[in-house]
């Protein structure tokens, strides 16, 4: 089922002001779909710049584990009880092996027809001067491994680690990522944890350095990346066609905080 609703969001420099549009925009998209295919098809054909915003949903059809609602545990634990900076002060060890859970199970799954139809959406577009953009809340890399090539990460990437010492970024697909993790991360909530020793838990490949390796992808109590933010943003007033492919829109309402928006076309996506 497609859903289709035009929805206007005014610029402004005040956030709460936005913060307080974008509610009521996910309200509005929420309650009063359209099932026009026509209308849509119109829209669509006329876009010149089209984002697509995506979230957990388009990832949980490839069987990725969201750890949101009902059973969302990794053992005994939320992920936003892991996923925050106090979690890794206290006890890398046992982040790491949730981030280590995480990047294994990713081995066995491939992107789906969401994640395909989207990068050739945006390659078949590409040939005709139009531009598609993947704004998307999922680290799993699955667009990309899709096609996609215009993709802005807006948590980071799983296979992406910084040095909590020298702040270098590199890619990491490493598998395990340190041996004292090799067959560890198992999420049931019998599995004792793995306690590994500070110095047994990854580190900083430059001999110079070898200091303490985290995830660089963004935690709970952390803003996103300004960088990113801005390019976020930058696709967003640019754009004349949004599409957004995921279970509710409110968990992009983070991202539209603090940024300024014209008007810009909104479509959503349902039970995908």
């Amino acid at each position: 089922m497609i859903g289709f609703r035009n929805i206007t969001a005014k610029a402004t420099q005040s956030k709460g002001r936005i913060f307080k549009e974008v509610m009521k925009m996910a309200e509005n998209i929420q309650t009063r779909p359209s099932s026009d295919m026509a209308a849509f098809r119109e829209k669509f054909d006329k876009a010149k710049h089209i984002v697509v915003l995506t979230g957990a949903g388009v990832s949980a059809e490839s069987g990725v584990p969201t750890f949101r609602g009902a059973g969302g545990f990794w053992r005994k634990w939320r992920a936003q009880e892991l996923a925050s900076p106090d979690a890794f002060a206290d006890n890398p060890s046992l982040v790491w092996e949730f981030y280590h859970y995480r990047r294994e199970v990713m081995g066995s799954k491939e992107p789906n027809k969401a994640h395909i139809a989207i990068a050739e959406c945006e390659k078949r577009l590409g040939k005709q001067g139009r531009r598609v953009v993947v704004i998307t809340q999922n680290i799993d890399e699955l667009h990309k491994r899709a096609g996609s090539e215009n993709i802005i990460e807006l948590h980071g990437n799983l296979f992406t680690t910084r040095c909590t010492k020298c702040e270098e970024i590199v890619k990491n697909y490493d598998s395990p990522i340190c041996e004292a993790l090799r067959g560890k991360g198992e999420p049931t909530p019998e599995t004792q944890d793995a306690r590994i020793k500070h110095e047994d838990l990854p580190r900083c490949k430059k001999t110079s350095c070898n200091g303490l390796l985290r995830p660089h992808v963004v935690w709970f109590g952390e803003g996103l990346y300004p960088e990113i933010l801005q390019a976020a943003d930058r696709e967003l007033d640019e754009c004349d066609l949004c599409l957004v492919v995921m279970l509710s829109l409110i968990l992009y309402l983070h991202v539209y905080e603090g940024c300024t928006m014209r008007d810009v076309q909104y479509v959503r996506y349902l039970d995908i």
